[in-house]
C-alpha cells in the first residue's frame, strides 16, 4: 500500500458496497420468506399429487439457493464494512500525519519520505539545513530510543518532528497494508460455487466463512454496541432496537448465534439468526457423518461359552464402535432431530398449518430447539411446551407435533383471533428415567431460562392488547414449570400439567396464575404422577407430599376419558403419552384453555388417592 492509494481511499464506496450487498441479501430473504411461506403453503394447502409434489421438490431447492444468497451477501455486506473500518483507522492517522506537517512547514513526498526546513535550536548561532528523514513502523524499543538520540544530538529542531511525521506515515501504510493483505483472501473465499445446488458442503464453508469475518473483522465488529451482560428481555429489545441496519446486520451475519438465543427480540429476527445457524450446522454434522465408515453388516455373531451358545458383537462391529459408535450415535440422533424441524418448516400450509419460527437452537450435548407455529408477536394466544425426561434433539419430531395439534383444537376454538403454540425443548432434560428423572437439579437449572423466555414473549409482542399466555408442561417438564413459579415469577394466564410427577410446591395458587387457572390431566394407566410424588411434590409440612392430581393440591381436573360435545366424541387417553393424540377429549380440552375458553373444559373428580387409608 503506497501513500497515493491510501491517500486516496474512500472508506465510503466500500460502505457504499456494504450496502448494496446487504440490500441484495434482503431481497432474497424476502424471497425465500415468499416462497416458503406463501407459494410452497398455498400449494400444500390446495394440490395434491406428484405434479405438486415436484413443483414444491423445485421450490425447495429455490429457497435453499435465497437462503444462501442472504447469508453469503450478509457475510460479503460485514466483510466490506469492517475492511472499510480497519482501513479509514489507517487513512485516519495518514490524514493526521500529513496535516501537522503542512502545518509545521514539512513536505512529504511520494515515497512517504519528509522534507524539513533549515531551522536552529535555541542558542544556535545559525540555521543548520534542512534534509528529508525516512520514516520506520513499528520500531523496537532499541531503535527508538536510538531515533530519541539522534534527534536530541541533531543541531535543526525540525529534524525530530520531521522523523515523528515520517514515522507516523510509514505506521499508517504498514497498517493499511496489512489490513488489505488480511481481507483479500477472506473476501476471495466468499465467492460462491458456480451451480445451483446448495451442498452440506456449501453451508459448511459458509459457517467457515463466517469464522474467517469474524476474525479478520474483530476490531469492527468489537466496536459495534454489545448485547447487555445477563440483560433482561426488555434490555435486550432496547439494546436491538438502537442498533443501526448496519450493525443489526452485522450482528445477524457474524454472531447469528448469539442474536438468535436472546429473549425479548423480535421473533422474525430470533427465526432469521436460528435458521442461518440450522443450516450451517446440519451441513457440518452431514458432511462429518459421511466421511464416517457405515457400521458394519455383521454386527452380531454367536459363540459357545460352556454348554450354551451365546449372542455377542463381532470384533469387527467392536473395533468400528470404540473408533466411531459413540460419535456416529450422537450425530444420528442430532440430524434426525433437525430433520424432524426442517419437516415441521416444509409443512407450513398443510391444512392451514401457518409458518414456523425457530426461535432457538443448538447442536451441543442433548440438543435444544424452540419451534413455533405461528408468529407469537402477532398471536392473541400463545403457548408454551414443556417436555420432559428423555427429551433431547434427537426426539424433538413427536414435541413438535403435540404443539401442531394443539394449535390445530385452539385455532378451531378460536374464530378471529390468531394462536401461537411453542415447543420449548431450553434446558437439559433428564435423559434416564430412573438414574435421572428423581433429581430436581434438571428443573431447577432450566426454570430460570424458561422465566426469561416467557418474559421475552411479552417484550416482543407487537399486538394492540396483551397476549393470553398458558405454560403446558408434560412429566418433568411439568416440575420446570413448577421450578420457574418457586424460583421467579412465571409470566403466565393458564398452567396445564400432563402426568405430572410434582411441580415443587404444595398448592395451585403457589403457580403465580389466577384461581381456578391450574389444570391438570392424569389418564388411566399413567404411573408417574404417584412414582414421582417423594421426589417432585410439594409440601407445606402439614400434609403429604402432593402432586397436582391430589385434590387437596387445587387444580382444575380436565377430563381424559371419552366424552361427546355437539354430537362429537372425543377419545379417551391412556398411559403417560397419550394427551395429545388426535381428536381426544385430552386435546380438545388443552386446545380450549389455550384459546382463552376455560369456562368450556370437561372437568372430572380428582383420583380419590387415599380411599385405603380410611
Amino acid at each position: 500500500m503506497d501513500l497515493a492509494t491510501l491517500k486516496a481511499f474512500k472508506p465510503t464506496e466500500f460502505e457504499d458496497a456494504a450496502d448494496g450487498y446487504r440490500a441484495t441479501g434482503d431481497m432474497a430473504s424476502a424471497a425465500k420468506d415468499t416462497i416458503d411461506n406463501v407459494v410452497c403453503a398455498g400449494i400444500r394447502n390446495q394440490l395434491e399429487g406428484e405434479t405438486a409434489k415436484a413443483a414444491l421438490r423445485e421450490l425447495g431447492e429455490l429457497s435453499k439457493n435465497f437462503h444462501y444468497v442472504q447469508t453469503e451477501c450478509g457475510l460479503i455486506s460485514t466483510a466490506l464494512n469492517a475492511f472499510a473500518f480497519d482501513m479509514a483507522v489507517a487513512k485516519r492517522k495518514l490524514d493526521a500525519a500529513l496535516e501537522d506537517a503542512a502545518a509545521n512547514n514539512c513536505t512529504v513526498n511520494a515515497n512517504g519520505s519528509v522534507n524539513y526546513p533549515a531551522g536552529r535550536k535555541p542558542g544556535a548561532e545559525k540555521d543548520t539545513d534542512g534534509g528529508t528523514v525516512n520514516g520506520s513502523a513499528g520500531g523496537s524499543e532499541t531503535s527508538d530510543a536510538l531515533e530519541r538520540q539522534a534527534v536530541n544530538i541533531h543541531p535543526n529542531p525540525y529534524y525530530g518532528a520531521a522523523l515523528g511525521y515520517a514515522n507516523r506515515i510509514a505506521d499508517a501504510l504498514q497498517e493499511a497494508t496489512q489490513a488489505d493483505a488480511k481481507w483479500a483472501p477472506k473476501l476471495r473465499a466468499l465467492k460462491a460455487d458456480d451451480d445451483l445446488v446448495v451442498s452440506n458442503r456449501d453451508w459448511a464453508d459458509a459457517h467457515s466463512d463466517m469464522a474467517g469475518v469474524r476474525e479478520a473483522g474483530k476490531n469492527y465488529l468489537e466496536s459495534l454496541p454489545e448485547p447487555p451482560k445477563g440483560g433482561s428481555p426488555q434490555d435486550n429489545a432496547d439494546w436491538w432496537k438502537g442498533l443501526s441496519p448496519e450493525e443489526q446486520a452485522a450482528w445477524l451475519s457474524a454472531r447469528p448465534e448469539v442474536v438468535g438465543a436472546l429473549d425479548g427480540v423480535p421473533s422474525t429476527i430470533r427465526d432469521e439468526a436460528n435458521r442461518i445457524v440450522f443450516d450451517e450446522k446440519r451441513g457440518q454434522l452431514q458432511m462429518e457423518l459421511d466421511s464416517m465408515p457405515k457400521p458394519p453388516a455383521n454386527e452380531w455373531t454367536w459363540i459357545t461359552a460352556g454348554m450354551y451358545p451365546s449372542k455377542v458383537h463381532t470384533d469387527e462391529w467392536m473395533d468400528w464402535h470404540r473408533q466411531y459408535g459413540d460419535r456416529y450415535e450422537q450425530l444420528t440422533k442430532s440430524l434426525k432431530g433437525m430433520q424432524s424441524i426442517q419437516d415441521r418448516f416444509d409443512a407450513t400450509g398443510v391444512k392451514g398449518l401457518p409458518e414456523a419460527y425457530l426461535l432457538g437452537f443448538s447442536a451441543e450435548g442433548n440438543g435444544r430447539a424452540i419451534v413455533a407455529n405461528g408468529n407469537p408477536d402477532t398471536a392473541s394466544h400463545q403457548a408454551v411446551y414443556v417436555p420432559g425426561t428423555t427429551s433431547n434433539l434427537g426426539g424433538i419430531g413427536g414435541d413438535i407435533d403435540r404443539m401442531v395439534n394443539v394449535w390445530r383444537t385452539a385455532e378451531a376454538n378460536n374464530p378471529g383471533g390468531a394462536v401461537s403454540t411453542i415447543t420449548w425443548l431450553g434446558y437439559d432434560a433428564p435423559q434416564n428415567i430412573v438414574k435421572d428423572s428423581p433429581f430436581s437439579h434438571y428443573a431447577d437449572d432450566g426454570a430460570p431460562a424458561f422465566n426469561r423466555f416467557m418474559d421475552g414473549l411479552e417484550t416482543s409482542h407487537s399486538g394492540e392488547s396483551d397476549p393470553h399466555r398458558t405454560a403446558i408442561g408434560h412429566s418433568y417438564g411439568t416440575t420446570l414449570i413448577g421450578s420457574a413459579a418457586r424460583q421467579g415469577e412465571l409470566n403466565a394466564d393458564d398452567v396445564i400439567l400432563a402426568g405430572s410427577p410434582g411441580v415443587q410446591v404444595p398448592k395451585a395458587e403457589d403457580l403465580d396464575v389466577p384461581k381456578g387457572h391450574v389444570w391438570n390431566l392424569e389418564a388411566d394407566g399413567d404411573p408417574v404422577p404417584d412414582v414421582g410424588r417423594f421426589g417432585h411434590g410439594g409440601t407445606d409440612w402439614d400434609g403429604p407430599w402432593t402432586i397436582p392430581s391430589d385434590e387437596r393440591f387445587g387444580a382444575q381436573q380436565m377430563e381424559t376419558g371419552e366424552a361427546e360435545r355437539g354430537g362429537v366424541k372425543t377419545g379417551k387417553a391412556e398411559g403417560h403419552s397419550e394427551y395429545w393424540n388426535d381428536n381426544s377429549t385430552s386435546l380438545l380440552n388443552q386446545g380450549l384453555v389455550v384459546a382463552g375458553h376455560g369456562d368450556s373444559v370437561t372437568l372430572e373428580e380428582p383420583p380419590d388417592r387415599w380411599a385405603h387409608m380410611r
